[in-house]
């Protein structure tokens, strides 16, 4: 099962990705295997030097009880310190942020997150990846 963010490759240029593990309960775990998740307006922050995702959205457990989790609520993603002060280093600069691209499940069952270091596109770069997508989408249907 993989949620892929869409939109953060068109509004932002993705110069370098990690893969993170994510601090979830049971109930998260299985509206995710579910694949009831929704990345809109999902962004990462860094808190006493620990990195959060906010509103990353999952879906409440239809079948969860009392112990049901909240959808929007802060979730803490495991990295190493190495790679925590690289991207800590980079927020510093402006114009980056750290943007969530996709969620999936490793071979050991574990639910992970891949994040990426990206720098906001604006509205003429917008259009030049419309326009190189458009082309290359011609150019291989001419190939066929």
């Amino acid at each position: 099962m993989i949620i892929n963010n869409k939109q953060a490759y068109h509004e932002y240029f993705i110069e370098q990705s990690f893969v993170a593990g994510l601090v979830l309960s049971g109930t998260e775990v299985k509206s995710l295997r579910a694949g009831k998740a929704s990345f809109n307006d999902a962004y990462c922050f860094f808190h006493k030097g620990e990195l959060f995702i906010k509103s990353l959205h999952i879906s409440e457990y239809k079948l969860g009880t009392i112990y049901n989790h909240l959808p929007t609520q802060e979730r803490k993603l495991l990295l190493t310190k190495k790679e925590l002060r690289k991207l800590e280093g980079k927020m510093k600069e402006k114009g980056y942020t750290i943007v969530p691209l996709k969620i999936f499940f490793a071979e050991s069952g574990y639910a992970k997150i891949e994040i990426g270091l990206g720098k906001g596109k604006k509205l003429h770069d917008k259009r030049d990846t419309i326009k190189q997508r458009d082309a290359d989408r011609e150019l291989r249907r001419i190939v066929k």
